[in-house]
């Protein structure tokens, strides 16, 4: 019993130094993160928001084993920034009232990234007043509100991020998938192949967001620097996601983009990705207060 303990303790335990789990009150329940804190707290935070069926550490390869936002927030604590990444709710270990990835939608996402920033703004282990949003893919369809909502953030940062959401689903989905989830009601599951052979549930209220939420207008509220992050390469968010997000913008602003696919190479390499952390970086501590 003793060496049981002990392994689901090991297992339990964060696999990095500063890092820690954390429970954050969302309206539909608490959402699991997790918060690192650097040397020299109180830092600046980052807030990062995950995309379409990921969870909070994202995707795993050879190249990135940790993770691939596991390993920015590694990046960013030793630049001396304090990160947070959630678990929207349905997600990983966020299960709260919704229960299964069926029941999330983009305004329950939205609400959670909103709950984080607010827990940021409100903790003593953070510098709650310098506070930076990464969003990938459908995390950054999510930063584009949570950031034109409420202007916390002293920065944003799209990576890859979502800008036509019919376009973009319609063509992850196909035609016909998407027309049935349009049909559905807001509580009826509708299942869907996705291009790499896994199947998702998604309630018709997903759909329901997906004709209606528009991240261009959303980003338009948001008057703070923004980087948007685009890979030449990307077949997920065709590269043109990009000029809408920065031609929606009013502020000021930051194109980057490199010859990379939606998950930034990193099935072969981490080079990109390691850019890509770097330059966001960079833009932050040019944008800080």
């Amino acid at each position: 019993m003793i060496a049981r303990t002990l392994v689901l303790l090991l297992l339990a335990a964060p696999a990095v130094a500063g890092e820690e789990i954390v429970t954050v009150p969302s309206a539909g329940g608490d959402i699991v993160g997790t918060l690192n804190v650097p040397e020299g707290a109180p830092a600046p935070a980052v807030l990062l928001l995950h995309g379409f069926t990921g969870s909070r550490d994202e995707l795993k390869t050879d190249a990135v084993p940790e993770g691939i936002f596991a390993r920015t927030a590694a990046r960013l604590a030793e630049a001396g920034y304090a990160s947070l990444r959630i678990d929207f709710r349905g997600s990983g270990e966020s299960l709260a009232d919704i229960e299964s990835y069926a029941g999330t939608t983009y305004e329950g996402q939205v609400a959670d990234a909103i709950a984080a920033l607010d827990w940021l703004a409100a903790s003593d282990r953070v510098a709650g007043d310098d506070l930076f949003v990464i969003g990938w893919s459908q995390g950054g369809l999510v930063a584009t509100a949570a950031a034109g909502r409420t202007d916390l953030p002293d920065a944003v940062a799209l990576w890859a991020a979502v800008a036509d959401p019919k376009g973009t689903f319609g063509a992850l989905f196909g035609e016909e998938a998407l027309a049935r989830g349009m049909a559905a009601a807001a509580a009826e599951p509708v299942t869907v192949a996705l291009p790499w052979g896994a199947e998702v549930a998604l309630n018709g209220a997903y759909f329901d967001g997906v004709e209606t939420f528009s991240p261009t207008a959303e980003i338009a509220g948001y008057g703070g620097p923004l980087l948007v992050a685009q890979g030449t390469l990307d077949t997920t968010v065709p590269p043109v996601a990009a000029d809408l997000l920065i031609a929606a913008h009013d502020g000021p602003e930051q194109l980057w983009t490199a010859e990379m696919d939606h998950v930034f190479g990193a099935f072969a390499g981490d080079a990109m990705l390691e850019a890509l952390i770097a330059e966001t970086i960079a833009f932050f501590a040019a944008n800080a207060d």
